[in-house]
């Protein structure tokens, strides 16, 4: 509703000062020029605004009308949510396409959630009950795998006066509701919320078991929790989108949130075309079935693809307020600060390091702490989380910048990303040595009571034996093998088996692309295994390491990889096998002696 309108004063790319707009408050949504482009108040002075708009500017001068609407920006939540594509201001990409063709025309309008359409709607609580803020007034069946539930609105509570049943639209009247001063609220399918607010709970909880992704590398090395923060930078092309390609498809959230902001419009027609194809590993069903996508490429305007990350993460509170487990990727949000620092700039901000403003870092530790493991609102105590994995893009590489530091004080997860791993066709492109989870001693418990006691254990060998293989190979470097023990050699063996043959992952092989947890333990443990009883062998009986090499239980050990899940079993024998060729060897060496 358009309460008064100011007047265009001053116009700098995308940010927009108009005058008599006395009364506006920060981040109420205007319109701005008789295009009605849409911007959000960013600074007050008296009665000038200065409007950063979510449209190029071009052609818009001083004297243009600016008309306010006293509501901030907000997304909208509801049925219809799911399987779409929104740009970073919940502008439907697919209905903006088939009316006004590829590219978006200023001041185009396209309703967030379809208004037409019924939703079948199936309550879960009678006339009389007490509800309160987050409690299931019902369901709909909004995807084959994702049930949409209709919950109480924020800021109210009291007893079910009425409610429907049958076919509705997100607009229409569901339920009635009677506070206790006995005033009788309307509740429909379709709520509001603005996305620069955290959506409430009752508590925030530690972590409790980890955000289970399939690739080897992560969950053995560098477990991200469910509820957890992770971020993935590194320099172009070392493979960042393909790894969160790779997490939205097999990570154990039942809810993907993926935002596409400021990347290149390839990259984004890339997953627009590849998401409705993949297939969920889980239900069998399009991947979209249970996706939200918000595409924000960087030819679109900037002052849009800073609001994008804030759209998303409320859309993710929201499904996390029914009670799923969601999963955020933002790629990436150096585009995100990238934005900021624009807009910082035109209002002519004191510069912080680099040029961005000065609460960079307080805007992305905001951000990321929209995510947790948390009590939902509902009375049914219910939890819930939200795990947020951020694409950081340093401009060459450079992991010293502004964006990259900032981030990695708040998240508890990096994963560093080297090109050098990614030209050797080495994936995921993630560096042993550098990259560290803070999850592990949380997650422990998880580890020995749902996989293995050992667990622990191994992983700390497998780490330890990385590192050794980094000392050796500088000794390598300045003098040669030849100077290094039979043990030193083993250990460099070792740790080409644990880099070529389990942190290596081919995304295009059926079995390789994912791992279980249990398959992930034996795969491990197998390698360790054989190094444990070599190790022993060369300490005993003086094998050598070219004999252990030939051994034809190798093979088996690199082949371990493609051992499919119905088939664990496998894993006994090749270790019986181990033990079997080592002992034979050592026999055959004796006899030699002799």
């Amino acid at each position: 509703m358009q309460q008064n309108t100011g007047k265009i004063v001053k116009v700098s790319g995308p940010v927009v000062i108009a005058d008599g707009l006395r009364g506006a408050k920060m981040y109420d949504v205007v319109q701005v020029s008789e295009g009605k482009l849409i911007g959000e108040i960013i600074e007050l002075n008296e009665d000038k605004a200065t409007i950063q708009v979510y449209e190029e500017t071009s052609g818009i001068g001083p004297g243009e009308p600016v008309y306010t609407t006293n509501l901030p920006l907000s997304v909208e939540l509801g049925p219809g949510l799911i399987k779409s594509i929104y740009d970073g201001i919940q502008r439907p990409l697919d209905i903006i396409f088939k009316n006004e063709g590829a590219f978006i025309a200023r001041g185009v309008e396209a309703e967030s959630l379809n208004k037409t359409i019924k939703w079948d709607f199936k309550p879960s609580v009678k006339k009389g009950d007490q509800v309160s803020a987050g409690d299931c007034l019902g369901t709909v069946p909004e995807t084959s795998i994702i049930t949409h539930r209709i919950m109480v609105p924020i800021g109210i509570e009291g007893a079910i006066e009425s409610i429907s049943e049958g076919s509705y639209k997100v607009i229409d009247t569901i339920a009635k509701i009677k506070d206790k001063s006995g005033k009788v609220h309307d509740v429909k399918m379709l709520q509001k919320w603005p996305v620069r607010k955290m959506r409430p709970y009752q508590e925030k909880m530690p972590p409790k078991e980890p955000l289970i992704t399939g690739q080897r590398v992560i969950d053995t090395f560098f477990t991200i929790a469910k509820g957890g923060t992770a971020c993935i930078p590194g320099p172009f092309g070392s493979g960042k989108t393909v790894v969160q390609h790779q997490l939205s498809k097999w990570c154990n959230a039942e809810i993907i949130v993926f935002i596409g902001c400021g990347e290149r419009g390839n990259e984004m027609t890339d997953v627009l075309q590849e998401f409705p194809e993949l297939i969920d590993p889980n239900s069998g069903k399009p991947l979209m079935e249970r996706t939200v996508l918000i595409a924000n490429t960087s030819n679109m305007p900037v002052a849009a693809r800073e609001a994008s990350v804030y759209t998303g993460i409320t859309i993710a509170e929201y499904y996390r307020d029914m009670g799923y487990n969601v999963a955020l990727m933002a790629d990436s949000t150096s585009r995100w600060a990238e934005a900021m620092r624009e807009i910082s700039g035109r209002l002519e901000e004191m510069p912080g390091e680099e040029g961005y403003p000065a609460y960079l870092g307080t805007r992305i530790a905001s951000f990321y702490e929209r995510s947790g493991r948390v009590k939902c609102l509902s009375s049914k105590e219910q939890e819930a989380t939200i795990s947020v994995i951020g694409a950081v893009s340093p401009p060459g590489g450079d992991l010293s910048e502004p964006v990259t530091q900032n981030t990695l004080r708040t998240v508890q997860v990096y994963w560093s990303l080297q090109d050098k791993l990614a030209y050797k066709r080495h994936f995921p492109a993630i560096d042993w040595l550098k990259s560290y989870s803070l999850y592990l001693d949380q997650l422990s418990s998880y580890f020995k009571d749902e996989i293995n006691d050992n667990y622990i254990q191994t992983r700390t060998i497998a780490m330890s034996i990385l590192q050794e293989e980094s000392e050796l190979e500088e000794t390598v470097r300045l003098v040669g093998i030849d100077a290094l023990s039979k043990k030193e050699r083993l250990t460099l063996d070792t740790a080409r088996a644990i880099r070529e043959d389990f942190l290596h992952q081919n995304a295009f092989d059926e079995i390789d692309t994912y791992t279980s947890m249990k398959k992930q333990f034996l795969m491990l443990d197998l390698i360790i295994f054989f190094h444990n009883k070599a190790r022993e062998m060369i300490e005993k009986e003086g094998i050598s390491n070219e004999q252990l090499n030939q051994l034809s239980v190798k093979n088996k050990i690199v082949r371990s990889k493609f051992i499919s899940e119905d088939d664990l079993k496998e894993f006994q024998k090749i270790k019986d096998e181990i033990e079997k060729e080592i002992k034979s060897l050592a026999s055959n060496n004796k006899g030699k002696d002799e």
